[in-house]
């Protein structure tokens, strides 16, 4: 069986992620449930934090400089994605919804997405459904039905034993995502940034 490739998109602004982690431990428990499946996985990350001055630039003037550009293609590319933003003010990060806001809209037609969410308390949680997974219905996303939210507390109980919440939680996600993506062709969508010429060459490389 052909590998599948896995793009994690992490929101996080802070270095070390809280974000970061929860998405880190998605992607583990997602390539796992996918092995055991016979199947092999290409795993990208696309920290945002690095990205932030692109997508601002791409905002004002349409075009992606290289790094953003890449990002772009490899979502474009991806068997599935893992999508995780923190929560400020009820809803998904500035940076996150800006980064969005610079895709395709066909770059995740079909896609099987997995969202995560970080946050301070329990209460932001409601975010996930009324802030990321109509975002990514709008963009035609093929979102798992179990999306993960961690608050701060859940972190001192995220240990391995079985009986805890957040733990199950993200295998139970990762198996929804490891089952869509196993179950469909490797993704062949190709040109939907290819023929997009940089800043850079618009001015003649100046």
């Amino acid at each position: 069986m052909a590998s599948r490739s896995i793009v994690v998109v992490s929101g996080g602004l802070s270095q070390p992620s809280s974000t970061r982690i929860l998405a880190d431990r998605l992607t583990e428990a997602t390539v796992a449930d996918l092995a055991a499946r016979g199947v092999d996985t290409v795993v990208e990350v696309v920290e945002l934090r690095g990205l932030a001055h692109d997508v601002v630039d791409m905002t004002l003037t349409g075009y992606a400089r290289p790094d953003l550009a890449a990002a772009q293609s490899a979502l474009a590319g991806a068997d599935g994605v893992i999508a995780v933003s923190p929560v400020y003010a009820a809803s998904y990060a500035g940076l996150f919804k800006s980064f969005v806001d610079v895709l395709a809209a066909d770059t995740l037609d079909g896609t099987p997405v997995l969202l995560g969410a970080t946050g301070g308390t329990v209460r932001h949680s409601l975010a996930l459904d009324h802030a990321l997974r109509p975002l990514f219905a709008y963009l035609h996303a093929d979102v798992v039905p179990t999306s993960v939210f961690a608050a701060t507390d859940d972190w001192a109980d995220a240990g391995t034993d079985q009986v805890k919440p957040l733990p199950a939680r993200i295998r139970r996600a990762a198996a929804e995502l490891a089952q869509r993506v196993a179950a469909r062709e490797p993704v062949t969508r190709t040109g939907l940034y290819d023929a997009v010429p940089s800043f850079e060459d618009l001015l003649g490389g100046s």
